[in-house]
């Protein structure tokens, strides 16, 4: 493996890390209370702290602006780094990219959707296990009778923010 590249920076949602593998985002990590703490949950093997530049800093702004309310973008341009994923976990995942700000999809409808009926709690796995959180905004996915879990810091109180910013009501 290469030296991850992490970029650690202050947000309206915490402090936000983001490491690299090459030109691809490899994994994101927010809420956190200090840089320590986000770096620590990103770092992976050898791990380079850097300023950030080019597609790293573009990033870094509009995950800044995201967590201040701007919803526009959708990081539909961000390449993200697969490897190690299952072919379901892939179509799960990009899906999930394509739900809109203000809207919801149920586990068992990304299930569906992916081509898995039936596969509710395996979608909600991958959920569970995104890398990408903000990036794959896997907290626009719910429970077919309510919000179901979230795995990111500050569990459901998190993913209720984040739907409230985008004028979903719980």
């Amino acid at each position: 493996m290469n030296t991850q590249k992490v970029v650690v920076f202050p947000s309206d949602l915490g402090w936000i890390a983001t490491a690299w593998q090459g030109k691809c985002l490899h994994r994101v990590t927010f809420a956190h209370s200090n840089p320590q703490s986000a770096v620590k949950q990103v770092a992976a093997g050898e791990t380079e702290i850097v300023a950030p530049l080019g597609k790293m800093q573009q990033l870094a702004g509009r995950l800044q602006a995201f967590a201040q309310g701007d919803r526009r973008d959708n990081f539909s341009d961000i390449q993200l780094d697969t490897d190690g994923m299952t072919e379901f976990q892939i179509k799960v995942t990009e899906l999930c990219r394509k739900i809109r700000s203000g809207q919801t999809m149920s586990y068992g409808a990304l299930a569906r959707a992916a081509g898995y009926p039936g596969a509710a709690r395996a979608v909600g796995s991958v959920m569970a296990n995104n890398r990408w959180p903000l990036i794959i905004p896997c907290h626009r996915v719910v429970a077919a009778h309510g919000l179901g879990g979230f795995s990111a810091r500050q569990g459901l109180r998190m993913k209720k923010r984040l739907l409230a910013y985008e004028g979903v009501e719980d």
